[in-house]
């Protein structure tokens, strides 16, 4: 069994990364994260899953990233974390739950989750992987990542099939817990008193 707290940098492979972007829209420009960062890239995800025979073999791989932490329960956020976690969680003969956006708040990394109550006493003392789709600040991940603590679980891995930049191996190794990923993809996020793009005036941009 791996340790869940040696951190691991996912790898950077371009068949991954081209798979996933292949099935979703992007757009770069000035953004607002659910973070409260801005960034130069946008993801229209809602699109991810639409071809369940696309996607299957994105969600086996990340299944056998993840199949040697012997997870009781495979945990996202939704809504792709969530869509991302059945699959992964049917392949590995584990449980399934997911976590609730409650509230988004101001400031950095101001966003809550929760987990349903009639999931929480279920996840007390289970080994619990935490998958997200896609990975840019990990905002959702990390909020995540306190609610299933909270309801007496232990994280011992965080996946996704794609993450962006260098901060969701920085957030994997703040918490102490290998990243499982198929690929990475560079991006640029900056705190909003730090952002280029601000300071030359040009103005965050709404997601369409």
């Amino acid at each position: 069994m791996i340790s869940p707290q040696a951190p691991v940098e996912p790898e950077s492979s371009d068949e991954p990364v081209a798979a996933v972007m292949a099935l979703l829209a992007a757009r770069s420009g000035h953004f607002l994260l659910e973070s409260g960062h801005h960034g130069d890239l946008w993801l229209e995800l809602d699109g991810l899953f639409w071809s369940t025979e696309a996607v299957e073999p994105l969600v086996a791989a990340l299944a056998e990233r993840i199949r040697p932490y012997e997870v009781d329960v495979v945990c996202g956020p939704l809504v792709g974390g969530a869509l991302l976690a059945q699959p992964v969680a049917a392949r590995l003969g584990a449980g399934f739950c997911y976590t609730e956006r409650t509230a988004t708040g101001s400031g950095l990394y101001a966003a809550t989750y929760h987990v349903p109550d009639v999931l929480r006493s279920r996840l007390a003392g289970t080994r619990v992987a935490i998958v997200d789709d896609v990975v840019n600040a990990g905002s959702a991940v990390r909020a995540t990542l306190a609610a299933v603590g909270a309801a007496g679980a232990e994280v011992v891995a965080l996946g996704a099939l794609l993450t962006l930049g260098s901060t969701p191996a920085t957030v994997a190794a703040d918490a102490g817990l290998p990243l499982e990923a198929l690929g990475t993809r560079p991006t640029e996020i900056w705190k909003p008193g730090r952002c280029p793009r601000c300071a030359t005036g040009e103005p965050l941009e709404a997601p369409q």
